[in-house]
């Protein structure tokens, strides 16, 4: 099957998951508190909806394992098919669910459990269409291709804020409007289905699978590429950190710490969403042509610089100052991050284990890191007597992690996924 097709299946399913997960973040920065929380404590009520965010992460390693397994054993198709089906149905299951004035802590426990089904299909849906793309793509162009889901999820990002952006105002907000996005999330759930039931396997898939499957995926890239899976954690684990802190806690510290309306927050994450949706393919076609380690490495130190800039202009409290910060943090360096590491984590993997190898990395640190990433950032603030200082230290210090494990690693641009290894961080000689 030509890419084309395939990048439009793979595209319109990470929409739909990132549209699901974005939707969850901004809900819980701006009204769980509220809904599934006691209201007579509110520092609690953020906490706890922040805690409802992250648990969703630890369910993530596992599903990323299970569908990691599916898609390097059965096949990518039915694992993207399946973990689209249960995040949709998660997310829509959260719209009807009853607050804490109506049945107490049954509330946030119905929470809390969708929100880990939510995280299980969400285990190793990105991974899956970031497989299928690269397999299918031109390893001249693989870059862009590649970066085409990362687009998705800016896409997916980008509705869920405007959708909640438009429904944030209304006087029944907080009654029942909030519910809305979340049971819109069944219309693409069947327009997600309908593409992805059409696509075929790439044709490395198929002849990796004539040749004979791996039994155990997960446990033979652990074995046979530890280097790679390595290096793929240490970009992975602060790479997430910093993305939900800029796209999740900015939010609620614009709103809780600075009293800004939450339009502030929702318009900034417009804006750069926006602004990461155009810049996403620009970055991984720069890749194609300049290698990924120049764009990734030169994201990180723009990053790094501009951490503490950033919250100075933040704590101006002027909405389009704000809203300049979001966006050159989040809409610019943190773009071309994401844009980049697309391609350099398929060409990190063999095919045998490809999906496995990359949904672990990502998932297992998205445990660690990015989920507990805005309920850390909110315990610094309030230890720091609400000073931003300590999340700028942060974002530093996971730019800095982030740039030095991509150092270690080679220059896999143009690489073959159907040749030998030839990147340093294998080392194992395997066929991919």
């Amino acid at each position: 099957m030509t890419t084309r097709p395939v990048t439009k299946a793979a595209v319109i399913g990470t929409v739909i998951e990132f549209y699901d997960l974005a939707l969850f973040g901004l809900a819980a920065a701006i009204v769980f508190d509220d809904q599934f929380f006691p209201a007579d404590a509110p520092v609690a009520g953020t906490l706890g909806s922040f805690a409802a965010f992250a648990v969703g992460f630890l369910a993530r390693p596992i599903g990323g394992i299970v569908f990691g397994h599916v898609g390097d054993r059965v096949g990518r198709k039915p694992a993207l098919v399946i973990t689209l089906l249960l995040m949709g149905l998660a997310t829509t299951g959260i719209g009807l669910l009853p607050t804490y004035d109506q049945v107490g802590l049954a509330a946030p426990i119905l929470l809390t459990l969708l929100r880990l089904a939510q995280g299980f299909g969400a285990g190793a849906e990105y991974a899956g269409a970031v497989v299928m793309v690269a397999e299918a793509s031109d390893p001249r162009r693989r870059g862009l291709w590649a970066s085409l889901p990362a687009a998705g999820v800016q896409i997916g990002i980008l509705i869920a804020t405007l959708v909640f952006t438009a429904v944030a105002p209304l006087p029944s907000f907080e009654s029942w409007a909030w519910r809305v996005p979340f049971l819109l999330s069944l219309v693409g759930v069947g327009v997600g289905l309908f593409l992805r039931m059409r696509v075929q396997e790439s044709e490395l898939f198929r002849r990796e699978r004539a040749r004979g499957l791996s039994r155990f995926p997960a446990l033979e890239v652990v074995r046979k590429q530890p280097r790679s899976l390595l290096i793929a954690v240490a970009v992975n684990a602060p790479y997430g950190a910093i993305g939900y802190i800029l796209n999740v806690f900015v939010l609620s510290y614009v709103t809780r710490t600075l009293g800004l309306p939450a339009t502030v927050g929702l318009t900034g994450n417009v804006v750069s969403s926006a602004v990461a949706i155009v810049l996403t393919p620009l970055f991984g076609l720069l890749a194609d042509r300049v290698g990924r380690r120049p764009v990734f490495l030169g994201a990180a130190l723009a990053l790094a610089l501009f951490a503490f800039p950033m919250f100075w202009l933040v704590d101006t409290g002027r909405p389009e100052l704000v809203i300049l910060a979001v966006t050159l943090g989040y809409g610019v360096c943190v773009t071309a991050m994401f844009a980049v590491l697309a391609s350099m984590l398929t060409e990190w993997f063999g095919t045998r284990y490809r999906y496995s190898g990359i949904a672990i990395a990502r998932e297992w640190t998205a445990a660690l890191t990015s989920g507990p990433a805005p309920l850390v950032a909110s315990a610094l603030v309030a230890a720091a007597g609400g000073a931003s200082w300590p999340i700028a230290v942060l974002l530093v210090v996971c730019a800095a992690i982030a740039f030095t494990a991509v150092s270690l690693a080679p220059e896999t641009r143009a690489e073959r996924l159907d040749g030998r290894v030839s990147q340093q961080p294998v080392g194992s000689g395997a066929v991919i």
